[in-house]
């Protein structure tokens, strides 16, 4: 079937049957790796799960997303939360910086001339502290 023969109507019937597709994927995907990621369900309630959703993909997807879609979304928050929680420790551990950094910078000031003596003493006192 050459593309010209293709009138705009099939091709934006095209269209949404791929992204129909991509969505079934993507929700097949979700229901998976939550089921999975779930350590409360055994491992035979997983195994009945993925079976019902390859023979009867359409409707175990729907009935798995009724009767487990609360867990499935507290879940997802709990793992963003504890994800967002990991970042924010990374980031505060690799913001903090060591006194040998701030008694190097307060040395780079004393060479430039923007601290005195006394203050760089001071500083380094209050660092060494």
């Amino acid at each position: 079937m050459p593309i010209a023969d293709i009138s705009f109507g099939e091709a934006l019937l095209l269209v949404l049957e791929f992204f129909l597709f991509v969505a079934w994927l993507w929700i097949l995907f979700a229901i998976i790796s939550d089921l999975f990621g779930d350590h409360e369900t055994s491992g035979w309630a997983k195994a009945a799960w993925v079976f019902f959703l390859l023979v009867l993909p359409f409707l175990g997807a729907l009935i798995y997303l009724v009767a487990r879609g609360d867990g499935m979304r507290k879940r997802t928050i709990d793992a963003q939360a504890d994800a967002k929680g990991q970042l924010d420790s990374y980031i505060r551990q690799q913001a903090r910086s060591s006194p040998a950094d701030e008694l190097h910078k307060l040395s780079e000031l004393k060479a430039k001339g923007d601290l005195s003596n006394e203050e760089f003493e001071r500083a380094k006192a209050k660092l060494l502290a």
